[in-house]
């Protein structure tokens, strides 16, 4: 917290020095004079100084002037002083030199406040920072799993127990990704770093390592990591939490297996897009009309969020860049979901389900609803009641929790997951905890499985972390209990449904549908997503959608080479 209270003070300092010349440029420069001084201790607090890039402090710290602008000359003076805003030409020609002013005073103060930061790290030393050093005295808690549940899980134990304990989070991967808005990465609305948090730099107490687990000695308490290059490394724990996620289950069906894209991570969404271009560069010169119409099909197993929110972002995202291959016909666009079920989405009510349904067939996504996908040939998905020619097959019809659980001697359910009590505490093992897709959790109260969701995963770690805490004290644990806050489903271009929980009546819900669905789906997810660059970077993509088509470029090629050189590996 220190280095918190040392920025804001140094930003307080050189807010006020750059603000000064407000107060002789106006007649209001006093209230703009305590704005500036406001927002250079809030942008020195929130925004570490970056270690030789003074250009960029300034050139940061600038762009913070035209929200004071809008905040303070737009808004706030003209209601204080009880004019109108006007945006004629008159007024247009007023507004422009308080954002001049504005700018000037930011570019200053990211100066000033530069400046003053290496001076104060010059004369008292650079900031003090969490130590990440192990230590005997000190509880060993680590973590498997980067993803929602194990990133909050190390969140809350850094805020439970701060240096009290050595937090380890082990991830294969060094980055969260924000799964609720891949659909979007595979239908190119927005780019992949746009949805991926790094963990490295969003956790500040927590000492991460890239690794993936081999195996787990729960008698020593070690763990064991893969070499990958190099040695392989033990890990000591007092506490272990496993938040390994799952997995995509393929039924045993070894040729989808082989053939179809799976929709799991960052890295399949990218795969997805590229295909869907390169499929349309193909069917463009394609004299067959046939083989066309096999080219542009794309069929999605799986009728849950993932699949219907796939299916809507390709159909988009097809929609959207048809133009650009003037060869082609639209009536050879096809893209096709199967569901085994007689109905979509069964996570919602019938009536939002039907719903979805109606709009995605009214833009051109065909169902094969009852109907199971029984196998796959290059070119040819044969399901249940017949086939269907396509060079595109994404499975997102099941999973199964992290194959490493197998190998462990842990007990498990009928799904294989790991088995946790009331508390999320693995019986037999009392320093075992599980959490989110791996963990076959029971909520305390109804007695009934708990979906895995993010939502869920969040209050688990979160009660997880407690409990920990209070086991290290001495203190009782706590059961896990958490009502679902409700279900979003985007289903197409401006489209979505929500079924969100009334917080007084926990048996009721609210529901709605077609644009305000949307925009609660886009205003609640862009709200959740860690860090606030991100944030901005997303809208700052939906904003330029509204305006530009979709990008046609293939960022990456994969697997093996056809003769044109095109990929068409599904995997690496």
């Amino acid at each position: 917290m220190n280095r918190f209270v040392r920025r804001a003070l140094l930003g307080a300092l050189s807010g006020s020095a750059a603000a000064t010349p407000l107060l002789f440029l106006s007649t209001s420069g006093r209230l703009e004079f305590v704005v500036a001084i406001a927002a250079g201790s809030m942008y020195a607090a929130c925004v570490p100084p970056a270690r030789g890039s003074y250009a960029d402090s300034i050139t940061a710290a600038a762009s913070l002037g035209i929200p004071l602008w809008g905040i303070a000359s737009v808004i706030l003076l003209p209601v204080l002083s009880g004019n109108r805003m006007a945006w004629d030409a008159v007024g247009m020609q007023t507004h422009f030199a308080p954002l001049v002013g504005w700018i000037l005073f930011g570019a200053l103060l990211g100066a000033i406040l530069k400046t003053l930061s290496e001076i104060v790290t010059i004369r008292f030393g650079p900031e003090t920072l969490p130590a990440l050093t192990p230590s005997t005295n000190l509880s060993r808690i680590v973590i498997l799993g980067g993803g929602f549940g194990g990133m909050k899980a190390a969140e809350c134990l850094e805020e439970e127990l701060g240096s009290s304990a050595f937090i380890t989070l082990v991830s294969d991967t060094n980055a969260l990704l924000f799964t609720p808005m891949l659909a979007e990465v595979a239908g190119s609305s927005l780019e992949p770093s746009h949805i991926s948090v790094p963990l490295r730099s969003s956790l500040h107490r927590t000492h991460f390592v890239r690794g993936r687990v081999s195996s787990v000695d729960f008698g020593r308490k070690l763990i064991l990591l893969d070499g990958a290059g190099t040695e392989a490394r033990e890990l000591e724990y007092d506490h272990v939490i496993f938040a390994l996620g799952a997995v995509s289950n393929y039924l045993g069906l070894k040729n989808v297996e082989r053939l179809a894209f799976d929709f799991k991570t960052l890295l399949d969404a990218i795969r997805i897009r590229n295909h869907v271009i390169e499929m349309f560069e193909r069917a463009d010169r394609e004299p067959d009309p046939a083989i066309r119409r096999q080219l542009l099909t794309f069929v999605i197993a799986g009728g849950g969020f993932a699949g219907v929110e796939l299916a809507g972002a390709l159909n988009d995202f097809a929609h959207g860049i048809f133009p650009d291959y003037r060869n082609l016909n639209i009536e050879e666009l096809c893209v096709t979901l199967v569901h085994s079920r007689d109905r979509i989405l069964p996570e919602l009510s019938e009536t939002l389900a039907a719903y979805a349904l109606e709009k995605m067939k009214e833009r051109g996504v065909a169902f094969r609803l009852g109907t199971r996908l029984v196998d796959a040939q290059p070119g040819l998905v044969f399901l249940s009641d017949g086939q269907i020619s396509a060079e595109t097959l994404v499975w997102t019809a099941g999973t199964a929790p992290n194959p490493l659980i197998k190998c462990l001697d842990l007990p498990t359910n009928s799904r294989g997951a790991i088995t946790v009590d009331s508390t999320l505490a693995v019986p037999g093992h009392l320093t075992v905890w599980a959490l989110g897709d791996c963990a076959g959790v029971i909520d305390s109260e109804t007695n009934k499985p708990c979906p895995p969701t993010a939502q869920f995963a969040l209050r688990e770690a979160a009660t997880i972390a407690r409990n920990i805490c209070a086991t290290l004290k001495g203190k009782p644990t706590n059961n896990f209990h958490f009502r679902s806050l409700g279900a979003l489903c985007v289903v197409g271009h401006q489209t979505a449904c929500a079924e969100l929980t009334l917080p007084f009546a926990p048996t009721r819900s609210l529901r709605f549908s077609g644009l305000l669905a949307w925009l609660i789906w886009r205003g609640i997810y862009v709200s959740k997503l860690p860090g606030l660059e991100r944030k901005i970077r997303v809208l700052i993509a939906w904003t330029l959608e509204l305006f530009f088509p979709r990008d046609i470029i293939q960022t990456i090629e994969l697997g093996e080479k056809d003769a044109y050189g095109a990929a068409v590996g599904r995997r690496p």
